[in-house]
């Protein structure tokens, strides 16, 4: 069972972000690395946006930049605690509620989302900081606003930790930065730039590192949490991990807003989970669907799968050991599956016939259409990843699982009527996609990881921070992941260029220069 904790999570607009400005530059200046997360205005067709072709892909998600906005962005620095035993961080968590000045696109499906998750339009039109998106406009390089926010965050030159994050790291650009540049390369080129500590994408982290079950956002921070807490049960020489949250008094404690993360708990009975936002983390039924769509429920399942799986194996090892298995009769494919690993897949899983963005569905299906308003997440990870078009239909490995215990919905009695309102709002203020507390998810899932990686009597280095997923971008449909480099046939855009010489001053043009004709 994961431990609870309570997040503080401080809201920002307008009438309080000159006062959170030192607290906040001084967060991002003091982070060992940092944690964005966006709530957006929709994102347009689904099909577009899982063009098969990276470079069509990145067009469309340039179009979507440019008509629609950023709502709220959401920040959470973690400054690793180097005089305390294990990996302690210090967490500050931020969330920005914004409104962009210019005209932009804003989608019906993504208003009764957010809705239904908390987002307060009536807040948002009132109180949202404003913003310009495009390159700088009069004083936008100087003063205190969001652009030289995100200057501060350049400057820092932290790591930077995203869930899903190409979509993030375009608007940003977009609506913080610059114009966008036209080619993909020319894009990645900048960024490797602009974050020179690295990039990393905890859904990539997720599906190729941790290897669990399901890799959207809420599903992947419960189950780190999860981990954490039974590997301090049992004690052992590995590192664990712990947070510390500031304590915030005065006016400043007025502008906090406490966001409960509950221990899971352990019901009787069979788990009633629903089959398709187990797997995705999103279900067509929404609040109206009969079955659960508790994540800490789901997580109990799949360990519960786990252990009968690995008791399964272990009894066909042993009777293959004494020669009483026949695989004659079975199918390649099946053989090929009984020897996967715990939490891979096998090569005929599919991507579902709705993708969608941290829980929204994307529009652009044949049947209702409907819009996304973060990031695509897709199916579990899988043992021999294979490159899969958008429109391809798959089955994934949780739902090829014999005896999962998962029920069928069954007609509600009257006296069920009020346990399905309950289950109703539940649904509704559970994971509510506050890009704040979606920022510290990602976070906590990224130092979790970290810690497995670190080696037990040697102190952390830079090079502890993930190496096998640095400035890799989980790619929705691909078996490979999108790379941040510079490539030699690449140049870095004119707008880049020239807000970074207003990030670190005339001398950075200058050097690059110099560089370029010392390669020649």
């Amino acid at each position: 069972m994961s431990s609870s904790m309570i997040v503080p999570v401080i809201d920002v607009q307008n009438d309080n972000f000159k006062e959170l400005w030192p607290a906040m530059v001084l967060a991002i200046k003091t982070a060992s690395f940092i944690a964005l997360d966006t709530e957006l205005s929709g994102l347009g067709s689904r099909k577009a946006l899982l063009a098969e072709c990276i470079e069509d892909r990145y067009k469309a998600i340039c179009n979507a930049a440019r008509t629609r906005s950023i709502l709220s962005l959401g920040f959470a620095c973690f400054k690793k605690l180097e005089n305390k035993d294990d990996d302690t961080y210090l967490v500050q968590v931020y969330n920005l509620t914004l409104l962009c000045s210019e005209e932009y696109v804003i989608e019906p499906q993504s208003v009764q989302f957010l809705v239904q998750h908390g987002f307060d339009f009536n807040k948002q039109y009132a109180e949202g900081v404003p913003y310009l998106k495009g390159n700088d406009k009069g004083g936008d390089s100087h003063g205190i606003n969001m652009r030289m926010l995100f200057v501060e965050l350049l400057r820092a030159r932290k790591p930077l930790v995203l869930h899903n994050g190409l979509i993030d790291m375009v608007f940003l650009y977009q609506c913080f930065y610059a114009h966008l540049p036209e080619k993909l390369g020319t894009f990645t080129a900048d960024l490797s730039q602009m974050f020179p500590a690295g990039i990393y994408d905890t859904k990539y982290a997720t599906e190729y590192e941790l290897r669990f079950a399901a890799s959207y956002l809420e599903y992947a921070y419960k189950k780190c949490k999860l981990d954490n807490s039974k590997s301090l049960e049992v004690g052992g020489n590995g590192h664990h991990l712990f947070l510390e949250f500031c304590k915030y008094s005065g006016d400043l404690s007025s502008y906090v807003d406490f966001r409960p993360c509950l221990a899971g708990s352990s019901p009787e009975g069979p788990l009633n989970v629903c089959q398709r936002f187990s797997a995705y983390g999103w279900c067509p039924n929404g609040s109206e669907c009969p079955l659960s769509h508790d994540t800490d429920l789901i997580i109990q399942h799949d360990e519960k799968n786990k252990v009968e799986k690995k008791k399964k194996r272990k009894r066909k090892r042993k009777n293959s050991s004494q020669g009483n298995v026949d695989f004659e009769g079975a199918s390649e494919n099946k053989q090929a599956h009984m020897e996967l690993k715990d939490g891979e897949q096998g090569l005929d899983q599919v991507i579902p016939d709705t993708e969608q963005v941290d829980g929204t569905p994307v529009q652009g299906s044949e049947s209702g259409e409907k819009t996304i308003t973060e990031k695509v997440e897709e199916g579990n990870g899988v043992a021999e990843p294979q490159a899969v078009s958008a429109d391809e239909e798959i089955k994934t490995d949780k739902e090829k699982v014999e005896g999962n215990d998962m029920s069928e919905p069954q007609p509600l009695s009257t006296s069920d009527v009020a346990k399905k309102e309950k289950s109703k709002r539940k649904k509704l203020e559970g994971g509510s996609h506050r890009a704040g507390f979606d920022a510290f998810m990602t976070g906590y899932i990224f130092s979790y990881a970290a810690t497995l990686t670190e080696r037990v009597g040697e102190p952390p280095c830079s090079e502890s921070w993930l190496p096998e997923c640095l400035n890799k971008v989980y790619l929705s449909g691909k078996s490979v992941p999108m790379h941040i480099v510079k490539s030699t046939f690449s140049k870095s855009s004119k707008a880049h260029m020239h807000k970074m010489d207003i990030v670190w001053g005339k001398s950075f043009s200058s050097s690059v220069a110099s560089k370029a004709e010392g390669t020649v």
